[in-house]
Parts: structure tokens; sequence; C-alpha cells
């Protein structure tokens, strides 16, 4: 169930940008649709972003006249350095980016448009499984975190 929200919250949001950008149009019996490029910065390749690579991989944006570049930043800064640089259209990260830059002062400045998750989905996992887990198990036990400079 949780999916099929996910993937209704992505899918709204990429027809509301294709209509919004004038490529929602619709088009006769073999007239060929011109396609608006547009590259999409995500910060991470992620499980998460699945209704995205479905999407792409069924040929859903292309449907919409959208064709999509999808680019890997790596973690939200370079994600957002590649938004503002005109590197990318759209950038898929935390609020906290834009937040940053607001507050640097930047005229031109990131807009939050939508969210594609409700909750963060980070996980912890273990070599070996331990019943009935409590945060007190990993004190003084070496954790290895996601990549360098993110909030988790």
């Amino acid at each position: 169930m949780k999916a099929k929200k996910l993937a209704a919250v992505f899918l709204t949001s990429v027809l509301a940008l294709g209509v919004l950008s004038g490529c929602g149009t619709s088009k006769s019996e073999g007239e060929t649709k011109k396609l608006t490029k547009v590259t999409l910065n995500e910060v991470t390749h992620s499980v998460f972003y699945a209704p995205q690579y479905v999407a792409i991989e069924k040929g859903y944006f292309k449907d919409e006249g959208i064709d999509l570049k999808v680019d890997t930043g790596f973690g939200a800064d370079k994600s957002m350095t590649a938004l503002i640089s005109g590197n990318a259209d759209i950038g898929f990260m935390g609020p906290e980016a834009s937040i940053y830059q607001y507050n640097e002062g930047n005229q031109d400045y990131a807009v939050n448009f939508a969210q594609l998750t409700q909750r963060a989905g980070n996980f912890l996992v273990s070599r070996k499984k331990i019943k009935n887990f409590s945060w007190n198990d990993i004190k003084g036990k070496e954790v290895i975190g996601g990549r360098k400079g993110v909030v988790h």
C-alpha cells in the first residue's frame, strides 16, 4: 500500500511538472511529440526511489513528453550545487539543503515543491541477529554511518 501511495505522489508530481512546462499536450496518431529535456539529480541511488526507476523503464516520462536524464549527486551538497549551477533542473534531496541555501542569502534559492517520502528510509543492520534489540545494544560498538557530511 505504501508503495502505491509513493508511486501515486511521484507520478502526480511528474504530471504536474509536465502540465506546468506545457508538455502535457495531446498528440494525434502518427504525430511525433517533442520531448522536453529534464535533468534530475538525485541525492543517492536508492530503493526508495523505485517508483521513479519503474516510471523511467516503463516509458511514463516519455509518454508525458519528458526526456528525463537522471544523475546521482552522492550528497545533498552536490545535488544542490548541480541544481543552482544549472546542471540539473530538479534535485531530489532533503529540505535542509534548500534551507541552508536560503539562509546564506542566495537570491536564486531552490524551492521545495514536492514531498516524495514521508519518513526517512534509514535503517540499521547487523551481522548477527539481535533478539529484542534496543539502542543500548550499540553502546561501545562501531557503527558505520552513511555518506560523509549527511544528516543521519
